[in-house]
């Protein structure tokens, strides 16, 4: 049985599965279910680079239709709500030609 984290901590911002909230410098941000399931993946796995398609495919939990403006939209969105500056994101970050990563930078902090 694969056991699934309920609590991430990166730097400032918490992640809480059972209750799907975030919480960033003591301050709740209100996301989409959506929005919650992709930084929650990408906060499984920081440092890890996913492919639109393999989001789509993970939080969809349907095969890639193609729609890469989708997973784009919903990113957007989360940087919107999470980031202090989304042009200049600090958090979620964008390899060129790989596409999503949590910031490597936060890879040491706790998982609970």
């Amino acid at each position: 049985m694969i056991q699934v984290e309920k609590n991430l901590n990166f730097g400032g911002m918490k992640l809480n599965l059972a209750e799907k909230n975030v919480v960033i410098h003591g301050a709740e941000v209100i996301l989409t279910n959506r929005e919650f399931a992709i930084l929650y993946l990408l906060a499984q796995s920081p440092g890890r680079i996913f492919s639109k398609e393999q989001i789509y495919d993970i939080v969809w939990q349907e095969p890639y239709s193609g729609d890469y403006n989708i997973v784009m939209s919903h990113i957007h969105h989360i940087r919107e709500k999470i980031e202090d500056n989304p042009s200049k994101p600090l958090y979620i970050q964008t390899v060129w030609g790989y596409w999503l990563s949590l910031q490597q930078k936060f890879k040491q902090c706790s998982v609970k």
